[in-house]
């Protein structure tokens, strides 16, 4: 993936990440329990954050470092962590649990991919 794409996506992310967490502040605050409330604010905290690892992600392939592997576990390790706690907050659908560590591996493997390709050069 491209510096300028992994930017784009990140400004992207980000941008969804606040419209997340005021739809959970001021839509689904009297619609979903405090404990689903929990995991609304989590699924937005992660997204928030790793909007931010993906910018910094195409910042270090615009410098010359290989962080394509970054990127890509930031990009589907956000989708699978926050998609599956947002949807875990609203339907309350137990089976997406499983789904939560998976995306969190992705976005850990992300970071360790982001700090090789900084080793790299």
């Amino acid at each position: 993936m491209s510096a300028d794409r992994q930017q784009f996506l990140a400004f992207v992310l980000a941008a969804l990440a606040v419209i997340a967490a005021a739809f959970g502040a001021h839509l689904l605050r009297e619609q979903i329990s405090e404990e689903a409330q929990g995991w609304w604010q989590t699924a937005v905290r992660m997204h928030f954050w790793h909007a931010v690892g993906l910018w910094i992600s195409g910042a270090q392939t615009r410098a010359g470092h290989r962080s394509y592997w970054a990127g890509a576990g930031f990009l589907l390790g956000t989708f699978l962590f926050s998609g599956s706690l947002y949807l875990l907050a609203v339907t309350d659908w137990r089976a997406l649990g499983a789904v939560t560590p998976v995306g969190g591996v992705l976005l850990v493997a992300g970071w360790v991919a982001l700090a090789a390709g900084a080793l790299r050069r």
